[in-house]
């Protein structure tokens, strides 16, 4: 294995990980993801929270394994803009310390969007 492909595999481990985590905390914390979901307003949030476990999942373990991972980066995308808006809204929040931790989570999401981006866009090219 070249130094590489060495390189690819890690960054997409480290891509990955975090999105694994949380698709299986939606699912085995489905109750607790859901009352949060709900107190942002997300309507069916019940069913919301288990597609969005499952996009996160599938889109990980595509973008992992190297198949269809224009496919998996576009379910992250899909999931990660709304989620920004939606339960990230630090606009919205009064409390310095509850907007700051909004803001960054609203900024992270964004941000790992863009990079699900350009993987869809060296898939393409590549």
């Amino acid at each position: 294995m070249d130094l590489w492909t060495l390189l690819e595999w890690i960054g997409r481990i480290l891509f990955v990980a975090l999105f694994v985590i949380s698709g299986i905390g939606h699912l085995v914390n489905h109750k607790g993801t859901t009352a949060y979901a709900q107190s942002k307003g997300v309507p069916l949030a019940g069913a919301a929270v288990a597609v969005t476990g499952v996009m996160l999942l599938l889109g990980a373990l595509a973008v992992l394994s190297g198949h269809n991972v224009d496919w998996g980066a576009g379910l992250l995308v899909l999931f990660l803009v709304p989620t920004a808006f939606v339960m990230h809204n630090f606009w919205n929040e009064t409390d310095p310390m509850m907007k700051a931790n909004q803001s960054a989570h609203f900024w992270k999401n964004l941000a790992l969007a863009g990079a699900a981006l350009l993987l869809l866009v060296a898939q393409r090219q590549g």
